[in-house]
């Protein structure tokens, strides 16, 4: 894994309460936001709530980018669109959950009509595929 990738989550790990000052620019209408957050006690304050939303970005950016690396040293290991589009229907209940052959049949399908389909396109082109069936 790439030293800087290493370096990131090390610093992620770090339990600390030690600050710095800086300047961020923020859009007006998210300072007046998180300002509004802190004054009904949503949030302790504006600076808080950066912290927050930055260590959050900072955590996805690096899972995505030790599953990437994951992946190149291991590609078989990837799930493909199929793999991906029946695991999302088991998490969101969706009716064709338990079909995994007809999202199999869909994730096959659908690359001829649509460029870099999701997994929702292909669970949306099953359910056609479902209808039509039925």
């Amino acid at each position: 894994m790439d030293d800087r990738i290493e370096r990131l989550l090390d610093l992620l790990d770090q339990d600390t309460t030690e600050t710095v000052g800086t300047s961020v620019r923020l859009p007006v209408h998210l300072r007046d936001a998180a300002a509004i957050a802190a004054e009904l006690g949503l949030a302790s304050s504006t600076t808080d709530l950066t912290a927050h939303g930055l260590r959050a970005a900072l955590e996805a950016v690096a899972q995505r980018a030790v599953l990437d690396a994951h992946y190149l040293a291991h590609p078989d290991a990837q799930p493909d669109l199929a793999e991906i589009a029946t695991a999302t229907a088991q998490i969101d209940g969706h009716p064709l959950a338990d079909r995994p052959e007809l999202i199999r049949r869909a994730a096959a399908g659908i690359r001829a009509v649509r460029a870099n389909p999701t997994p929702d396109d292909v669970l949306l082109y099953a359910a056609g595929l479902a209808e039509g069936a039925a």
